[in-house]
């Protein structure tokens, strides 16, 4: 069997499962069906010697190109795609199949749909890989640029949601601007009192590889008093925004974005802060200054 008939076989079995996936995070079938065949597209482009679990692999894929749509939410492809080697495996099909789109719906339920389209996008990947697939956090955080801990945090509180089980504090978009601004002041002041107030004495910070690069004195940090100690005095440059739709701070030097502070929320405290200063993951980023 050659490496090309191989390949398509292990997409084929894998493709229910994919669909499954893309249509969860972005409750359309054409668009699910565009990231399928995105993924299919990024496998054929791939050394797949270097890849130990093709299911695996294939999953993460179209997580991330969902979580890009998600953030775009670009007009899809009016074209088929071309695809002159691997055509057979290509759904190009783009016509609408009513029946079809009601029974994928259905299968997910409307309702949970309606609440899912509620949910930031990193918090809908978060819920819908670990909740409704079973992918341990661990797996889910790379996709988001999270840590573990923030990415655990995003899921919980999608769940809330999901179950109507939202608080005050949670969907108070004030409350946490107000929070925010509290540890922005704070620590500019240096005033430990003041961040130990707004931060869950659990919060972990934890910085991507290349924010360690950029700043060598950063490290991943747990507890609210180590967290303090590290940010007393700093932030002189970090501005509030909305972030792919949530609160968090970014970094802008000479004009160009070089850290992006990711906040996660538990009630009315900071629980997770996630330093990002990856290139290709700032390069593609939507922000709005607060």
């Amino acid at each position: 069997m050659t490496q090309e008939n191989w390949l398509a076989e292990e997409f084929e079995a894998n493709r229910a499962h994919l669909s499954a996936v893309a249509f969860r995070m972005l409750s359309s079938r054409a668009e699910a069906d565009d990231a399928v065949q995105e993924a299919w597209l990024r496998l054929g482009r791939t050394d797949v010697t270097a890849i130990g679990n093709i299911s695996g692999w294939l999953t993460t894929v179209v997580a991330r190109i969902c979580l890009d749509m998600l953030r775009s939410r670009k007009a899809r492809r009016e074209e088929p795609f071309d695809l002159p080697v691997h055509g057979r495996i290509a759904d190009t099909s783009k016509s609408v199949d009513p029946e079809r789109e009601a029974a994928f719906a259905d299968s997910v339920g409307l309702a949970l749909l309606v609440i899912l389209e509620t949910l930031a996008p990193a918090e809908r990947v978060a819920f819908v890989l670990h909740d409704m697939f079973d992918l341990p956090f661990d797996d889910i955080a790379p996709i988001l640029n999270r840590s573990p801990a923030a990415t655990r945090q995003l899921a919980s509180r999608a769940r809330r949601r999901v179950q109507g089980k939202t608080d005050v504090a949670e969907a108070d978009a004030t409350r946490k601007m107000q929070i925010i601004s509290a540890f922005l002041a704070a620590s500019r002041l240096g005033d430990i009192k003041a961040l130990l107030s707004v931060l869950d004495p659990q919060v972990v910070f934890t910085p991507d590889v290349a924010a360690m690069r950029y700043n060598p004195s950063v490290r991943e940090l747990r507890g609210a008093d180590a967290v303090a100690e590290t940010f007393k005095g700093r932030a002189q440059a970090a501005q509030p925004a909305k972030i792919d739709g949530e609160f968090g701070f970014v970094v802008v030097v000479g004009g160009q974005l070089r850290v992006v502070l990711l906040l996660t929320f538990e009630g009315e405290k900071i629980a997770a802060i996630d330093a990002v200063a990856d290139p290709v993951y700032l390069d593609n980023l939507k922000y709005e200054l607060l």
